[in-house]
């Protein structure tokens, strides 16, 4: 493991995690970013062993991220991190490319854990989620569950209690594209305003535990 690049737009976050990372691996070199930008930029201009992002990042999100990634470095391990229930998010990035899927809470050890399984050229997964996958095929979807990553991002945002306009500037789109999903996402979920939406991200704890 000589380099790694850490994402997350907390700087006490990136503190902790390049102290857990060093503890382990003192000869490789950590690279720290703050944003999804930054991550795609420097993945694109240097070589590195690995990819350790967080989910939510200001702009860019870390889902977003990931995919470029994928598009541009099929073979880049990247393993990313979120306050996010597994159960949430888990399948999302693992079928976009990602390597393992950390809750935030988690134990440092099962961060070095989860990074070595993934230097083995494995996926790190909990026996839930492996579970979950092998049922996937036999079980019905939820609705949100059909939405497209990018859907999935404006749903969030939809949610919370962001407009359009607010949308539309966080995630580098124009407004009517943005409108264009929300019409596409209330179809999908069967709901027709946004509090009705909310109330969806609320009973499926999409939004649960998220700073409103």
């Amino acid at each position: 493991m000589k380099r790694i690049i850490l994402a997350d737009d907390h700087s006490f976050i990136r503190l902790g995690l390049i102290q857990i990372l060093r503890d382990e691996y003192p000869a490789a070199e950590i690279v720290e970013v703050a944003d999804g930008e930054a991550l795609v930029h420097e993945v694109m201009n240097s070589d590195f062993d690995l990819v350790i992002s967080d989910l939510d990042m200001p702009g860019r999100s870390g889902l977003e991220a990931l995919e470029q990634i994928k598009a541009m470095q099929p073979d880049l391990p990247v393993l990313i991190l979120s306050i996010y229930p597994e159960d949430l998010y888990a399948i999302r990035v693992l079928k976009a490319g990602a390597s393992g899927f950390l809750n935030k809470n988690s134990a440092p050890d099962e961060l070095i854990q989860a990074i070595e399984r993934i230097r083995m050229g494995k996926k790190y997964i909990t026996p839930e989620i492996a579970e979950k996958l092998l049922l996937q095929a036999d079980s019905d979807k939820k609705p949100h569950e059909l939405l497209t990553n990018r859907e999935f991002e404006i749903f969030k945002l939809l949610a919370l209690g962001k407009t359009i306009s607010q949308i539309a500037s966080s995630l580098s789109l124009a407004p009517t594209t943005v409108s264009t999903h929300r019409s596409r996402i209330m179809e999908k979920l069967g709901v027709s305003t946004n509090p009705e939406l909310t109330r969806y991200a609320n009973a499926n704890q999409i939004i649960k535990d998220i700073d409103l």
